[in-house]
């Protein structure tokens, strides 16, 4: 039984921790394999953020030509090259997977790798199944970064049909001419984009009424307007089962109408995702866990247990890159200075939906400010009423803000159109900085005729106090 300083499971963010500053530390990584390869480096490398943004722009490309004609240029979508698209994206991330992992096991003189499925067996107590058989190894510190998987509904039927999740469907050697997207958040509403742009037959499958339901009611609303015009969109829907017929997957459901049937010859099954801390057995290390099965961290990503901390995925209410990496730079403070400990910072988290149109948040949604009892006021800008929105035609997109009435601090920021997540970072740091909108506003120059005074005109057209 080898005993470390410290041990990381996951070689997500948490592989990131590890620097020069822990050249005399003894270190092991464990890594049990994300998708379909077992790739090395995470979710957001190898079936995540980086991929799935390649296969983005790719189909914004794709889609260019149907969005010409109302600017009076005539254009053709010629032909679509799946598997050079997909090569292109994967020869990229394979080879940084396969670059990180030949690293860790080999150029890491004072880290030791581990590969396989890896299970608590006790306090600070791990056994990971290996190649060779199973290893048990102990350590001081431990810092659990494992993750999460797409998770898997229990409809009848499905485990025989086959299906694709996020980790698999970017490998698809052929494009399907039709797929059922089951699922309506960010996921969903993703891979129907970039299916859809490429010239697959989506339908998409709901249990609510709205896509993206955890957006602002407006964004929502507006989204699921151009969903529905886009693809054959079935909400207020439960699935009853599921089944397979050749070529065909037939599902089942109960509509507001009653028994429908829809087919496909691909299934995407894109519902949310489950934390890993049941495949770890978190609880036999002594690990307290949420209601929804997290990890239960503080704000310093301590756990229950003194010298082991959780971060990324597996403990975060946010399931997003950019929060398990500041985490992760939280975690690495204090690994290296106990006595001094940091807290992360999770007050202005901003997400963003790189569907089409694209669609990125930060704060309250209007929603949220009146469940909280919170004093606000709002302002909604089109992109119709700025100069570079004419240029582009854009009749649907907008930005809308909350502010604080009395001090105009801003509470909250949503926008769905071209380049919202670009367009939104202004306001994050506004927030983050404490900076109120008449300053924000009226401070600086806006450059003229660019689409950043879509945020200008929303923060004049806050109605503040004064």
């Amino acid at each position: 039984m080898r005993h470390f300083d410290l041990v990381i499971i996951g070689s997500g963010s948490g592989n990131s921790i590890l620097d020069d500053r822990f050249a005399d530390w003894d270190v092991a990584v464990v890594e049990k394999g994300i998708g379909p390869n077992d790739a090395y480096g995470g979710t957001c490398l190898n079936v995540g953020c980086i991929p799935t943004k390649m296969f983005v722009h790719t189909a914004d490309v794709a889609g260019a030509p149907a969005n010409g004609a109302k600017l009076g240029v005539d254009l053709e979508l010629r032909d679509v090259r799946w598997r050079d698209i997909r090569d292109r994206i994967f020869g990229r991330i394979d080879e940084i997977s396969t670059g990180g992992r030949r690293y860790r096991a080999e150029g890491s003189p004072n880290v030791t790798l581990y590969e396989g499925v890896a299970r608590f067996t006790g306090v600070k107590r791990l056994t990971v199944e290996t190649a060779t058989g199973p290893e048990t190894i102990t350590a001081d510190r431990f810092v659990v970064a494992a993750g999460g998987r797409p998770a898997i509904p229990d409809i009848p039927g499905l485990d025989q049909v086959g299906y694709y999740t996020s980790d698999t469907v970017m490998r698809l050697d052929e494009l399907p001419a039709r797929m059922i997207v089951m699922g309506t958040g960010f996921v969903g509403a993703e891979f129907a984009h970039v299916f859809s742009a490429l010239g697959v037959d989506v339908t998409m499958i709901g249990r609510s009424g709205r896509v993206l339901r955890g957006e602002d009611t407006d964004i929502s609303e507006r989204f699921t307007e151009l969903a529905a015009a886009r693809w054959d969109l079935r909400l207020n829907r439960k699935e009853i089962s599921v089944e397979r017929e050749g070529d065909l997957v037939r599902l089942h459901l109960e509509g507001p109408e009653g028994a429908e049937v829809v087919e496909a010859e691909a299934l995407l099954i894109a519902i949310g995702r489950v934390p890993n801390s049941d495949l770890l057995d978190a609880a036999a290390g002594g690990l307290e866990l949420t209601t929804d099965g997290k990890i239960k961290a503080d704000a310093t990503q301590l756990t229950s247990m003194d010298g082991v901390w959780a971060m990324g995925d597996i403990s975060s209410e946010y399931e997003l890159k950019h929060v398990a990496n500041h985490e992760m730079r939280v975690v690495q403070h204090n690994l290296l200075h106990p006595d001094e400990p940091i807290s992360s910072d999770h007050r202005f988290v901003p997400h963003a939906v790189f569907s089409a149109p694209q669609i990125a948040s930060v704060g309250l949604t209007e929603q949220e400010a009146q469940q909280r009892g919170v004093s606000y006021v709002t302002s909604i800008e089109d992109y119709a009423g700025i100069a570079y929105g004419w240029a582009m035609e854009d009749k649907t997109g907008f930005a809308k803000l909350l502010a604080d009435p009395d001090t105009g601090q801003l509470l909250g920021a949503h926008i769905i159109g071209p380049q919202a997540p670009t367009l939104l970072q202004p306001l994050i740091q506004a927030m983050q900085f404490g900076l109120d909108a008449r300053t924000m506003a009226r401070g600086q120059y806006w450059i003229h005729p660019g689409m950043p005074e879509l945020v200008e005109n929303a923060l004049l057209n806050l109605p503040l106090k004064g």
